[in-house]
């Protein structure tokens, strides 16, 4: 199976799904847990959820491999991204809910890692670097959307609920000054933070280069805001048509606030 799905469009816009994928190898499946082949961990549906992207003409990067085999939102030395936190690594072992991904016996050694990253990190990264670069070339800038989800309620990684929308913007790093700010105005009927518990993982902060016309921001949704937060993760489709006019009007705010302060630089 291919690495991940790429189609390219006309606008400056790039979106990344790094963490949709579902496919497990033949090699891995046989060696995870009862709690790991559900995939809880899964970003569900967001290519269904952001069916709308032909028509902004953006370019849409999608992994296909679960994120047990390798996390394409983390760095490849394995590094916290925050410090003092607790989260999962590169090649995670357990599930977000602290349950072993690995039947006793059968985790993954050091040099499997390091093999893990180079198979299966290393092409989607080069394919995502490739496309910013073609953008920019093409626009003169790039406006990069890393689309995530998660739990709406995680006690490992936050308290209480998650707010619905979470955007980052590595602390206002990763995009020109105002852009995170105004989306996060923009949210209506949803609750929304700017660089809260989430403030953009590896992708945001690696590709997020504003003096360079490079804009990133993450949005990591709350699941509750459109699937069922239990196997097998069904899509509430009520929810998501309620979502999808909110979801486009953020990225329609970023096409034109990104190109403008790319123009303006």
């Amino acid at each position: 199976m291919d690495l991940f799905r790429f189609r390219a469009g006309a606008s400056p816009l790039i979106v990344s799904m790094p963490h949709t994928g579902t496919h497990v190898p033949e090699w891995l499946a046989p060696r995870l847990s009862a709690a790991a082949r559900a995939l809880p961990d899964t970003d569900w549906h967001l290519e269904r959820l952001y069916d709308f992207l032909d028509g902004l003409g953006a370019s849409v990067l999608v992994a296909t491999h679960s994120r047990y085999v390798v996390d394409l939102n983390r760095p490849p030395d394995g590094a916290n991204l925050y410090p003092g936190q607790d989260t999962t690594g590169i090649v995670p072992l357990d599930t977000f809910h602290r349950e072993p991904l690995y039947l006793p016996g059968f985790p993954p050694s050091d040099d499997e890692v390091g093999k893990r990253i180079e198979t299966y990190w290393r092409p989607y990264h080069q394919r995502l670097q490739q496309a910013l670069e073609e953008t920019k070339a093409k626009h003169g800038h790039a406006l990069l959307w890393d689309a995530h989800s998660i739990f709406s309620e995680l006690p490992r990684f936050f308290k209480g609920k998650l707010s619905d929308f979470n955007l980052g913007t590595a602390g206002g790093k990763s995009c020109a000054p105002g852009i995170g700010e105004a989306l996060a105005k923009a949210v209506e009927g949803y609750s929304v933070v700017l660089n809260g518990r989430f403030k953009g993982g590896y992708i945001t902060r690696r590709y997020g280069d504003p003096g360079n016309g490079v804009h990133a921001v993450q949005l990591e949704l709350s699941e509750a805001t459109y699937i069922e937060e239990r196997p097998p993760y069904g899509l509430r489709e009520k929810l998501a048509r309620e979502l999808r006019p909110q979801l486009r009007t953020l990225l329609e705010l970023f096409l034109l606030i990104g190109s403008r302060s790319a123009r303006a630089a």
